[in-house]
């Protein structure tokens, strides 16, 4: 099990800077869609179950979208907010 999540990580961590961009920017829509389906008219259970795998996939996205972009593209990412604020 421990191999296998070594190969995920580092097979995440060959993928582009662009990549893990979008793959961390598709995390927004399913944090979105995990509460907003709670306005809609079904069942708790129903509710729970879509809330609980709404809100895995956007975790999923986010740690996935992390994992792809590093300690270095973060740094740049910060870098390129920066330079649009100011």
């Amino acid at each position: 099990m421990k191999t296998l999540v070594q190969n995920i990580k580092l097979w995440l961590g060959t993928l582009s800077f662009k990549t893990g961009v979008i793959v961390l920017v598709l995390c927004i829509p399913f944090y979105i869609l995990s509460f907003a389906q709670m306005l809609l008219p079904f069942s708790v259970e129903v509710k729970g179950t879509l809330w609980f795998v709404l809100f895995g996939l956007a975790k999923t996205f986010q740690y996935g979208g992390l994992t792809i972009l590093g300690a270095e593209g973060i740094k740049i990412l910060k870098q390129r907010l920066k330079r649009r604020k100011g």
